[in-house]
C-alpha cells in the first residue's frame, strides 16, 4: 500500500477537531486512507456507505445509530448525498462535547467540495476541518514517476490507473471512470446536463490544458452561451477534476492579464479524453508541454503548507511565472516549468520574478539534478521541490 502524505495531517485534525472531511474526485484513495486511519487509531471504526440503500437505512433514525456507536470513529462516504444529516450531527457533536468527548468522532468523505462546503459551512461551523486527497504524487510513489517510463504522469494518479497491468488496461480504466463520472455520477448530483455536451467541454479543457481560459470560444463551439460554459466549468471544478488557476492580482499600474488558466487536473484523464495511452503517442502531441505543466503544478500545490495560495503571473507586455506560491512564512516563489532536461530561462521570467519580487525562482524540469542557471535561479526536480516545501509542513 502506498503511503499518502496526507494521512499524517489529517490524523493530525482528527485530534483537534470533533469531525473531518476528506474531500477528493472518487476513486482516488479516500476509503482506504479513511479505514487505515480508523486502524490506526484504534477507534475500532463504523464505516457507511451512503450511496448504499442498506447502509442509508441504517440512518433512519441517525441519533440512535450513532448514539450506539459513540467512542467509535465513524466513517460517512459520499455524504454529500446526505444534507439533512449536517443539522443532527451539529446537535450529536455538541452533546459529546458536553461530555467531555471532543475530537475524533466523525470521518465525513465527499467528492463534490463545493456542495459538500455548502452544505456543511453553516451547521458545523468550529467543529469541522477540510482536508483534500489529492490523486498520488510523485513524492508518493516515486518509482512510478521517475524517467523513462514516467508512469505517473502518463496514467495519471488515480491508483486504479497507474497500478493496471499495462497502459492498455490502464486506459480502459479512466474511458470508464470519464463515462462513469458522465453517465451517473454528474447527473446524481442533480444537474441537468447532456453527457456529451459535457463530454465535448472536458475534451476541450484538454486541449486548452495550461491556456488562458476563453469561454466565449468554447461557447460558440458548444453552441451555448458564455454563462452555460462558466456553468459547466464550475461543476467540473466542484467534482475536483478542473482547476482555474487565478492570476496574480497587484494594486500596481502594470496591465496584468486577468482571465484564469484552466487545468485538467488529473494528467491521465487528460491523455485519456485525447485518446493518448503512451508515453510516446504523449510526447508526439502539441499537448505534451501542457499536461507535464499542469501536473507538475498539482503536485506542487498539493505538497505545499496548508495556508499557501497560488498563482501565476503574465503581463501584455511578455512578462510571466508559471506558479506563483505566497508561502505562510512570508516567502514568495516564483517557479517555471519547463519540460525540457536542459532549460532556458526566458526574459519574461526575469521579469515576473522581479515583479512580483519573488523571495526564492525556480525551475522545474524532468531531470535528477539540481543547479544554478543564473544568480538566484536554480533548476531543481520536482520531487526536490514537493520534499522543501513538505519540510516547511513539518517545521
Amino acid at each position: 500500500m502506498i503511503d499518502r502524505i496526507a494521512f499524517a495531517h489529517i490524523r493530525q485534525l482528527l485530534q483537534e477537531f470533533s469531525a473531518v472531511a476528506i474531500l477528493g474526485p472518487r476513486q482516488v484513495g479516500k476509503t482506504t486512507l479513511a479505514l487505515k486511519m480508523s486502524d490506526a487509531l484504534g477507534a475500532n471504526g463504523v464505516y457507511l456507505d451512503l450511496e448504499s440503500p442498506s447502509d442509508l437505512a441504517k440512518l433512519a433514525d441517525a441519533e440512535a445509530f450513532l448514539e450506539a456507536h459513540a467512542g467509535q470513529l465513524v466513517i460517512l462516504d459520499e455524504v454529500q448525498r446526505a444534507p439533512d444529516l449536517f443539522a443532527m450531527l451539529r446537535g450529536v457533536i455538541d452533546r459529546r462535547r458536553r461530555s467531555h468527548q471532543r475530537t475524533g468522532q466523525f470521518l465525513l468523505l465527499g467528492s463534490a467540495s463545493g456542495q459538500l462546503l455548502a452544505q456543511s459551512s453553516e451547521s458545523l461551523a468550529g467543529r469541522l476541518a477540510y482536508a483534500e486527497l489529492p490523486t498520488l504524487l510523485a513524492i508518493e510513489a516515486p518509482d512510478l514517476a521517475a524517467a523513462p517510463h514516467e508512469r505517473l504522469w502518463v496514467r495519471g494518479g488515480f491508483p486504479d490507473s497507474v497500478l493496471a497491468s499495462s497502459d492498455a488496461a490502464s486506459m480502459r480504466w479512466r474511458q470508464q471512470f470519464i463515462t462513469t463520472y458522465l453517465e451517473r455520477d454528474i447527473p446524481q448530483l442533480g444537474p441537468r446536463i447532456p453527457a456529451q455536451t459535457l463530454r465535448r467541454l472536458w475534451t476541450m479543457l484538454a486541449h486548452e490544458q495550461g491556456q488562458l481560459i476563453n469561454a466565449a470560444k468554447l461557447a460558440a463551439s458548444l453552441a451555448v452561451s458564455g454563462q452555460t460554459v462558466a456553468r459547466y466549468v464550475d461543476l467540473l471544478c466542484d467534482l475536483m477534476l478542473v482547476r482555474r488557476l487565478q492570476p496574480w492580482a497587484s494594486n500596481e499600474g502594470k496591465r496584468l492579464v486577468k482571465a484564469p488558466k484552466i487545468y485538467v487536473r488529473d494528467s491521465g484523464l487528460v491523455h485519456a479524453l485525447l485518446g493518448l495511452p503512451t508515453r510516446d503517442s504523449i510526447l508526439g502531441h502539441p499537448v505534451a508541454g501542457g499536461s507535464w505543466e499542469g501536473w507538475a503544478i498539482e503536485n506542487i500545490i498539493a505538497a505545499a503548507p496548508e495556508s499557501t495560495t497560488a498563482t501565476f503571473y503574465r503581463t501584455s507586455a511578455g512578462a510571466e511565472v508559471d506558479l506563483v506560491l505566497e508561502l505562510p512564512n512570508a516567502q514568495r516563489w516564483a517557479i517555471e516549468i519547463k519540460r525540457s532536461k536542459a532549460p532556458v530561462v526566458s526574459k519574461g521570467f526575469h521579469t515576473g520574478s522581479a515583479d512580483v519580487q519573488a523571495t526564492h525562482q525556480w525551475v522545474v524540469y524532468p531531470g535528477d539534478d539540481v543547479f544554478p542557471m543564473a544568480p538566484h535561479i536554480n533548476a531543481t526536480p520536482l520531487t526536490h521541490l514537493m520534499n522543501a516545501l513538505q519540510k516547511m509542513n513539518s517545521d
